[in-house]
């Protein structure tokens, strides 16, 4: 460890930050591009084969940038599919990116620094930053928006130059040490620990942006939103906001264990797939689309009365012709992603006769992860941390959501040594309560 980590884990103030020189290298998580192949022809695309752990050269802040020392950071679905090469891999990306020459030059290299969450101390501050300072902490939000497009003034994530920190970029958050935008930047929440504040931004941001931001289903209070993955990384956060506005959350989820953990976090109603003879290849089948949506339906209105206002989509190919039968009349269906498929199947004579919307979302606009950072600050929401691993071991962490093994959000350690460091707020701490910071990490380890 340098002496600029050292003096970071060890509390040093802003000063001795400043004065203490950067380290020519540091420690990531990262790809290479000369692996890019290497499943081709593989059935079992095994991401602990092509994560690596290991020194890379430490980039240079722009003026706009700020250097981030990580405390922690935790996994997303993109992690998986940066270390799986698909749908094409992410070396693509950089070199987009660093097309534009420049600055942004210095993202394409032979290996890609991944991760999309990140939560630490400010080292380094660019000649143009303004509101941020040496020793700020700080989480992170995935997007990197361009505020010279004239579309960004509307909405941060309308630009064609925004792209996700750590996919679309290089120097994302598992690392030491991480490069970010200063229009990334988001106060720390100081009752929560660094693992706890670094799994949020993305997955809750997301959710925010989907169920309550005016550009998403715009959630109301009474409203029944069926949240497929209620146990996941987004369909946690997407409980929590649902009972939090007022909604009635009626989760979908794949184990008794997480239909456990569906409940804790709030969930008035909770389906097991098996009930409704989902399984991934439902989407592929017209008929068994609507067949599984029509047992869905009978379940929903038995257990809750009516038909859902919303649907929380992000699972895709499996799901997504089911969420648009099962939503009401003149609903909406929201949607993030395609975990299981892109292409999509569903019959349109139920999205346009039952006047339905279908809403396509992404990551969230930086007043939008202010306005959820303000509900974490404020204990309304809480982090969905169920594992926490060292990032010597980033390759099992993502591998259990890979595999769809994890509960809410696997956490990683960077810099910081242990579990429970970082809060700085000890009494806001106590009053939210170390049984509600704590509701999924309670249960039983997902790890096998």
């Amino acid at each position: 460890m340098s002496l600029l980590s050292e003096a970071v884990v060890a509390g040093a103030p802003p000063e001795e930050l400043e004065r203490l020189p950067l380290p020519d290298e540091y420690t990531a998580a990262y790809l290479r591009a000369e692996d890019a192949e290497m499943f081709r022809g593989v059935a079992d695309k095994d991401v602990r084969k092509s994560l690596r752990v290991g020194p890379v050269a430490m980039p240079e802040p722009a003026p706009d940038e700020v250097l981030v020392a990580v405390m922690a950071s935790a996994v997303n679905y993109n992690t998986v599919w940066s270390a799986i090469f698909e749908p094409i891999p992410t070396f693509r990306f950089l070199r987009q990116f660093a097309a534009q020459g420049g600055w942004a030059a210095r993202h394409d290299l032979p290996y890609h620094q991944v991760g999309s969450d990140g939560a630490g101390v400010v080292v380094r501050t660019g000649s143009a930053v303004r509101h941020w300072k040496t020793g700020d902490h700080v989480v992170v939000s995935c997007v990197q928006a361009d505020d010279q497009e004239a579309a960004t003034q509307a909405d941060g994530m309308l630009g064609a130059e925004q792209r996700i920190w750590g996919f679309e970029t290089n120097f994302g958050g598992l690392a030491h040490y991480a490069l970010v935008r200063a229009s990334q930047l988001i106060p720390k929440p100081a009752h929560l620990s660094w693992e706890e504040a670094a799994c949020n931004p993305l997955c809750a941001g997301t959710a925010y942006r989907m169920l309550v931001g005016d550009r998403g289903a715009r959630l109301k209070q009474g409203d029944v939103v069926l949240i497929w993955g209620a146990a996941g990384g987004l369909g946690a956060y997407a409980v929590q906001l649902v009972k939090n506005g007022g909604g009635i959350p009626v989760g979908v989820v794949s184990s008794p264990a997480k239909a456990e953990a569906a409940r804790r976090l709030g969930c008035e109603v909770v389906i097991d797939r098996q009930e409704i003879g989902l399984d991934d290849r439902t989407g592929d089948d017209p008929r068994a689309v609507i067949e599984t949506g029509k047992r869905l339906g009978r379940l929903i209105r038995e257990r809750v009365g009516e038909d859902p206002h919303i649907v929380f989509e992000h699972v895709g190919r499996a799901t997504f012709g089911v969420s648009v039968f099962v939503v009401r009349r003149g609903g909406t269906v929201v949607t993030c992603g395609s975990s299981t498929g892109y292409h999509h199947t569903y019959d349109n004579r139920y999205l346009w006769m039952k006047l339905k919307r279908i809403i396509g979302s992404h990551a969230a606009n930086l007043q939008e992860q202010w306005e959820l950072n303000r509900l974490l600050s404020l204990g309304h929401i809480v982090p969905t941390l169920s594992a926490v691993y060292p990032l010597a071991e980033i390759g099992e962490a993502a591998r259990s959501v890979q595999e769809n093994r994890h509960i809410g959000k696997v956490g990683v350690l960077c810099l910081a040594t242990a579990p429970g460091q970082g809060v700085t707020d000890p009494a806001l701490r106590a009053r939210v309560g170390e049984s509600r910071l704590n509701v999924l990490r309670e249960l039983p380890d997902p790890r096998p």
